[in-house]
């Protein structure tokens, strides 16, 4: 089997938009579900509804791969899955190292989803000198000492970084200088990179936040919605009931002179 550091995947060769590429994971874990329950094949509504996305992206999107399924039919699961992975560089193994065996490093290391896609956790990486040697998740945690002989010996090129926020960018390039080219990145830091190397950033503070932003929207529009349906207090009335008189409540020698006088 092929590894990370000798096969890159095509897709910016073929001129795939960054926004596409971001949706192909979706379309990924949907049309897994279906392979998983044996369908066959599903419609560009269906796959759609299941990744999120509307079904004229997602055409628009298969288009860039040169898949337009079969009218009447749709798109052949199977085939579907191998495409998009193979497109992702899901068909090769991607030895990944991990830095930062705290809470989160060490949750990142037991999740069983790295290996079914494609990934291979080559190394546990902490500079704490109590961790090394300390399995966790199966794999002994080795010391930050000895990162740039791991990434040479292993053929890492994908770092995953775990660490707190002030040790982040300091690790980051010790990766970039070992020759990692593509960071995951869990702290909550901006990392600066040279260009070649690819970052991405999950922060989960962030998400929360934008999360807290849309359930304040959403409280503030039904405060809204129940202002508006609330009753309309009734018009206050004369003293005998009657409507207010109309003009201007001045008054001239003969009466109430009126709002607009005629010319």
């Amino acid at each position: 089997m092929a590894t990370g550091r000798t096969h890159r995947p095509a897709t910016r060769s073929r001129g795939i938009p960054e926004a596409t590429v971001a949706r192909l994971p979706l379309y990924l874990r949907a049309l897994t579900a279906l392979s998983e329950r044996s369908v066959p094949t599903v419609s560009s509504e269906e796959l759609a509804a299941a990744a999120g996305v509307n079904s004229a992206k997602l055409r628009k999107d298969f288009s860039y791969l040169g898949s337009y399924g079969t009218r009447g039919v749709g798109y052949d699961v199977e085939y579907l899955v191998y495409q998009i992975s193979r497109e992702l560089g899901l068909t090769q193994d991607w030895p990944v190292v991990i830095v930062g065996i705290g809470n989160l490093g060490a949750a990142l290391a037991g999740y069983g989803g790295f290996a079914s896609r494609g990934f291979r956790v080559a190394a546990l990486i902490d500079a704490d000198p109590a961790m090394t040697g300390k399995p966790v998740a199966g794999i002994p945690v080795q010391h930050s000492d000895d990162l740039e002989k791991i990434i040479e010996e292993d053929g890492v090129s994908i770092g995953v970084i775990a660490t707190p926020a002030g040790v982040a960018q300091q690790v980051c390039d010790r990766l970039v200088a070992a020759g990692v080219t593509s960071i995951l990145n869990f702290a909550p830091t901006v990392l600066s990179v040279p260009d070649g190397v690819d970052v991405r950033k999950v922060d989960l503070s962030i998400e929360l936040q934008i999360l807290a932003f849309h359930e304040q929207r959403k409280a503030g529009e039904e405060a809204e919605a129940e202002a508006t349906a609330a009753p309309t207090p009734p018009t206050a009335l004369g003293a005998a009931g009657d409507a207010p008189r109309k003009g201007t409540g001045r008054k001239g020698p003969d009466g109430d002179v009126p709002a607009v006088m005629p010319a």
